[in-house]
């Protein structure tokens, strides 16, 4: 029964509702005396299932976007429930309706009649045949993986996705989807991809050649930095042992062409931190084994990943500045630099022994409270003479 003080009004507008859906269904609505007979409890009722009509024909289309299991374009189709969709799907997809079902193309959840009637409008739905299985995005995951990444088609339907997506979320995933999509790195010279080279000087021909180039350029700066050590240095005799250390890790740098092997693509795999098509990967902060994350680039497959790259570092374990430095002047307080392991400290300063490559996000920018190990800070024999007076100093102490 209609409750409320405007229960006739209500109910007059009902009636023309129905009147009005009903002129392409056949049904006839119901007589002034059936729904007082309704109303008042009097008499048999017969008329159930016209009543059960009458709320079908008053469900609201629910818009939905429906694909193929095969397909990437979506289609809008409005249903009032699970059968109309599954007719008006199968019709446009050409799937045969026998054994035909709807999922949900997020996790594959397939769609019921109850299912359906709390679904957010324009929800995207996957039509399958009886014989189709779907495990939700990760079964187009594993097809993208599968496909040829330069396929035009999937150049294309990525950009008719990207310009239909509203939510910037899904915008930015298909932005980085495209650039990976539109990957370069299979290019090497100038003339084969003269976007990749906007900005960079003209004296490199090849990707290969400035990466290496880049590379060097960091680590040279690694050496600047123990010549700016030397200003602080007030003895005399300290800081001409510390000059002559400094020429020397200068000359091992040199002749080791500033290892800027590690960033380029060209040179052998163990010479270098990327793969053949010049992937790195990062290696994780300094406290780590690995990146958790997993993170990736090849800024030799287009030029804004080239420039991203700049801003992934090649960081060291054991500090430059807080302990590295530090650790060699104190060496040189006392001794020449010919007592000193010049080896040991070239290694820490700049080869991967203690330098690992490392995305921005995963650069911990604390105190690593690691130390340069003491037992390698002297050539063996002065070592020696080292550990022999330290532990008879604690011998006294005791």
């Amino acid at each position: 029964m209609l409750m409320g003080d405007n229960a006739e009004a209500t109910l007059s507008l009902l009636r023309q509702t129905v009147a009005m859906m009903s002129q392409n269904a056949g049904y006839q609505p119901l007589t002034n005396e059936e729904e007082k007979k309704k109303k008042s409890g009097n008499g048999s009722y017969k008329n159930v299932q016209r009543t059960d009509k009458m709320f079908r024909f008053l469900k609201k289309s629910k818009p939905a976007k429906i694909r193929g299991f095969n397909g990437t374009k979506k289609y809008g189709v409005a249903a009032k429930d699970v059968k109309e969709l599954l007719e008006k799907g199968c019709k446009l997809l050409q799937v045969p309706l026998s054994g035909a079902r709807v999922c949900l193309y997020e996790d594959g959840t397939v769609i019921t009649e109850e299912f359906f009637q709390t679904l957010p409008d324009n929800t995207e739905l996957i039509l399958l045949s009886e014989e189709q299985t779907w495990s939700g995005v990760t079964c187009d995951i594993g097809r993208l993986l599968n496909t040829d990444r330069h396929a035009d088609g999937l150049i294309e339907a990525a950009k008719e996705l990207l310009s239909d997506e509203k939510s910037s979320k899904r915008r930015k995933i298909l932005s980085d989807l495209l650039q990976n999509l539109e990957d370069k790195s299979e290019l090497e010279s100038r003339e084969d991809d003269e976007e990749w080279f906007q900005g960079v000087d003209t004296r490199f021909k090849t990707k290969s050649a400035y990466m290496k180039y880049n590379c060097e350029n960091r680590i040279r700066g690694y050496m600047k930095e123990i010549d700016e050590a030397t200003k602080s240095i007030k003895k005399a005799k300290t800081k001409a042992e510390f000059v002559k250390t400094s020429e020397h890790l200068g000359l091992m740098l040199k002749e080791d062409k500033y290892n800027g092997c590690y960033f380029d693509r060209t040179v052998k795999q163990q010479d270098r931190l990327c793969t053949k098509d010049g992937w790195f990967t990062c290696q994780g902060s300094f406290d780590e084994k690995m990146c958790p994350s997993l993170h990736s680039i090849n800024p030799y497959g287009s030029r804004e990943s080239r420039i991203v790259f700049s801003t992934w570092n090649l960081d060291h374990r054991i500090e430059k500045k807080r302990t590295i430095i530090p650790t060699l002047l104190d060496a040189l307080q006392n001794h020449r630099s010919t007592d000193v392991n010049v080896n040991y400290f070239y290694r820490l300063l700049f080869t991967r022994e203690n330098l690992k490559l490392v995305y921005i996000v995963c650069h911990k920018k604390v105190a690593h409270n690691l130390l340069c190990d003491s037992k390698k800070i002297f050539v063996k024999d002065v070592n020696d003479k080292v550990n022999q007076k330290q532990n008879g100093k604690r011998k006294r102490v005791t």
